[in-house]
């Protein structure tokens, strides 16, 4: 596929800015759109599905032999488009439970999958109009200006140093405990929207994570982003995040390899 991969994230981040500025922000901020919950008890709105729409219009329009995948299609209808040799993945609307009370931290999450590898990641945050983009291999922006994660803070060297978002709700066995009770890092937080933390992450602005069950449209973009800031990801048994799956995965991370080698070492001795 012969394809301007820096062009084409050029042409999105133009589009997905227009689409968050007349479809999100307004809603956000009258807090006036038909909201509903979903099976898995997940909160959806009218403004996810008006973004998924429009984005997924714009990328069959300017690029028709790429497949499309959304995180408001039917379950069977995701399964088929990772059939696909190529495929666009997308979350609409990422933090919609901020979103739908008013809370300022939410974004849109975009990426390219081709042959099941990463190639391009795009996540932007309307409310602080923050771009983040990445290029498997060539590097990651925040609104054009080069992001090195590993440049960020190199005088913290120990957990206690550090801080941690946690993602205490969907964590299961004796680590969730352990974190609470011995707290390795300096101080711990939680914004509510996955794609943001890979890129808050990825920007420095906090050094360590961990989240008990992320979908593809959660990390597709955003561990792309924190890989080529050059953070370090995982699974809680030392896998790759990224599987090109649709089954949840959790997630160990940290915005240098040093810092991860002690955050999944700590998390591995109290998950056993």
């Amino acid at each position: 596929m012969n394809i301007n991969y820096q062009t084409i994230l050029t042409v999105l981040g133009r589009e997905i800015r227009e689409v968050a500025r007349e479809e999100l922000l307004p809603r956000f901020a009258s807090q006036r759109f038909d909201q509903q919950t979903k099976r898995d008890g997940s909160v959806v709105t009218e403004a996810d599905g008006a973004v998924q729409e429009r984005i997924a219009t714009f990328l069959q329009a300017q690029w028709p032999e790429i497949a499309f995948l959304g995180e408001e299609m039917a379950a069977h209808e995701q399964q088929r488009m990772m059939q696909n040799n190529a495929v666009w993945c997308l979350d609409p609307l990422d933090g919609t439970s901020n979103f739908a009370t008013g809370i300022p931290f939410f974004g849109i999450s975009l990426a390219l999958i081709e042959n099941q590898q990463q190639k391009l990641g795009l996540i932007y945050d309307p409310i602080r109009d923050e771009c983040y983009t990445a290029l498997k291999g060539e590097g990651c922006w925040l609104n054009g200006v080069a992001l090195s994660a590993t440049e960020m803070h190199a005088n913290l060297t120990e957990l206690k140093q550090m801080i941690a978002v946690v993602d205490l709700k969907r964590l299961r066995g004796p680590v969730l405990t352990s974190l609470v009770t011995e707290h390795p890092f300096r101080s711990q937080r939680n914004f509510g929207s996955c794609a943001l933390e890979w890129c808050w992450l990825a920007a420095g602005r906090f050094q360590l994570y961990i989240h008990g069950g992320q979908k593809l449209w959660d990390y597709a973009a955003g561990t792309l982003i924190l890989q080529e800031a050059g953070g370090m990801s995982t699974s809680l048994t030392g896998e790759a995040v990224f599987t090109s799956s649709l089954e949840p995965r959790p997630v160990v991370a940290a915005f240098n390899n040093a810092a991860y080698q002690q955050w999944y070492a700590w998390i591995d001795q109290h998950n056993q």
